[in-house]
């Protein structure tokens, strides 16, 4: 008997159990909506304890041969869900305070982070699978926590849809795989891929496996859903942003040995990943409402993030999924902050860049990243993708053209440069973290990226310095490309559903039936 092994084995699997305990506990009638949030806490608080204690102690490899097994960043983001599921509850339960349903609410909360975790150690397709599912049939518990909005219907309706279409996706690239390798083992795929290759029906797999993700990650054409939940609770949309829609980054840095021998299905994702950072970034600068400008920028780094496994970074993807996490969590739930300090940016007078610094600045900083990479004696990335870098944090340089006198600009440009100077190292030292995953960057994908995060740049230049002159533009750009139209009217199609939405207005209460068929197109 492996008594360190059973002990290894049982704490890992401790913090789903601890999860789904709180959950089946709202069963239990005698139990008041107050106790089951101290209990939520307390179940939570231990699974986060037992996740430090994991991630700390280091010993990583199979609890079921073949079915379950754990990994550094497996363990990694299970330390950070579990932290932000411990802050949304604890969050959660003050700002539903009177609120119906809360025990509902708790249940679906608790099998949301179960299922993360179980998906986190799945060695198995089914196991994949079934948990994907369980998060996202939970999920739509939360989305529809207020049922009287009929645009959160809506949403939870269309994303019911791209979860069971995901879901067939992936039975479909399971059933592949499986009679190839002879195993829906994923350790079994491995390393039959590492011994002799991807046949066709491999191919097919990972191109299935990217479609599945794509749906699951809300890229273009099927985000409506992600931009619309915004009727859901504020923790919701913290939880949903900062922890559910990433998992597609995670499953397929999981699926790289798959991905690397599969140019198709890179191809195919790079498509999807580098037209939604483009498009969907044009459509965030033109949003006002702060929740559907933090929506729409999930759905620009879910691009980028997919983007970046497309082009065999996956460490990169790794880092850039634990800081959008850690960000949009905090992003929501202190939106109220934001809201006070965007009105009194308002207060002030607005100006454009010059267009010296528009010019000097993507210069500038592209030459600081690639000159730090070039000092550190290790390329922890390729040049292509310095240039990428370069080209992100070049609006930290813009100079305002009535910032004041040179010295005032001379601060501000200092400023901006020690900046990205930091960011560069921050990257730099995150990315040789030892997360236990293999880069393997492609050169000709990565120059595609780059010529569209180029044409993104050059496109930002000339809004700053000619905004008039990109009118029709910015009025299609607001409206999301009219994309989602096809997706919604295609969901409308397979719900005869209906809601009764009360609403105010200066006559006194008013009743209003809302058809799914009835919304805006």
């Amino acid at each position: 008997m492996n008594v360190p092994h059973i002990l290894f084995s049982t704490s890992a699997l401790a913090p789903a159990a601890f999860m789904l305990t709180a959950a089946l506990l709202t069963r239990v009638d005698r139990f008041s909506t107050a106790r089951l949030w101290r209990i939520f806490q307390v179940t939570s608080g231990g699974a986060l304890a037992l996740t430090i204690i994991l991630v700390c102690a280091g010993p990583t490899g199979a609890l079921w041969p073949s079915v379950l097994q754990t990994s550094t960043f497996g363990l990694i983001l299970a330390l950070l869900v579990q932290f932000l599921a411990t802050i949304i509850g604890s969050f959660s339960s003050r700002y539903l305070q009177g609120e119906t349903g809360q025990k509902s609410y708790v249940a679906a909360l608790a099998t949301v982070v179960a299922g993360v975790h179980l998906l986190l150690m799945a060695d198995h397709w089914l196991i994949l699978i079934v948990a994907w599912a369980v998060v996202g049939v939970a999920l739509q518990h939360l989305l529809c926590f207020y049922p009287d909005r009929a645009f959160a219907q809506l949403a939870a309706h269309k994303k019911r849809i791209a979860d069971r279409l995901a879901d067939g996706l992936l039975l479909i690239a399971a059933v592949l795989a499986w009679v190839e390798v002879g195993s829906g083992s994923l350790s079994a795929l491995w390393a039959h891929i590492a011994r002799e290759g991807t046949s066709t029906s491999l191919q097919l797999s990972a191109l299935a496996l990217v479609l599945a993700v794509v749906l699951r990650t809300a890229l273009l054409p099927v985000h409506g859903w992600l931009i619309q939940v915004m009727e859901a609770p504020t923790p919701v949309s913290a939880l949903l942003h900062a922890g559910v829609v990433n998992l597609g980054g995670f499953v397929l840095i999981r699926f790289a040995p798959l991905l690397e021998q599969a140019a198709p299905a890179r191809a195919l994702l790079l498509a999807f990943g580098l037209s939604t950072a483009v498009l969907a970034g044009m459509v965030m600068l033109t949003r006002i409402s702060i929740k559907v400008r933090l929506a729409w920028s999930t759905v620009a780094q879910m691009g980028f993030m997919l983007l970046e496994c497309a082009l065999g970074l996956y460490t990169l993807a790794a880092l850039h999924l634990i800081g959008h996490s850690l960000y949009k969590a905090h992003a929501f739930l202190s939106s109220s902050t934001v809201v006070r300090r965007t009105r009194l940016q308002a207060l002030h007078q607005s100006s454009m860049p010059t267009p010296f610094s528009l010019v000097a600045a993507p210069a500038l900083t592209i030459s600081v990243v690639l000159l730090m990479s070039l000092l550190s004696g290790h390329a922890a990335w390729p040049w292509w993708w310095c240039v990428v870098l370069g080209l992100a944090w070049a609006p930290l340089l813009w100079l305002r053209a009535v910032a004041g006198s040179l010295p005032a600009n001379f601060g501000q440009a200092l400023f901006g440069l020690l900046i990205v100077i930091g960011l560069t190292a921050g990257t730099m030292v995150a990315h040789a973290l030892p997360l236990g995953i293999q880069d393997n960057p492609h050169r000709n994908l990565g120059l595609i990226a780059l010529s569209g995060m180029v044409a993104l740049y050059f496109w930002l230049a000339l809004l700053q310095l000619r905004p008039r002159l990109f009118f029709t533009w910015r009025r299609w750009s607001y409206a999301g490309f009219y994309l989602d139209e096809a997706y919604t009217r295609m969901a409308l199609q397979f719900s005869s559903s209906r809601w009764m939405v009360e609403s105010r207005n200066s006559t006194g209460r008013q009743a209003v039936t809302a058809s799914l068929a009835d919304v805006p197109r």
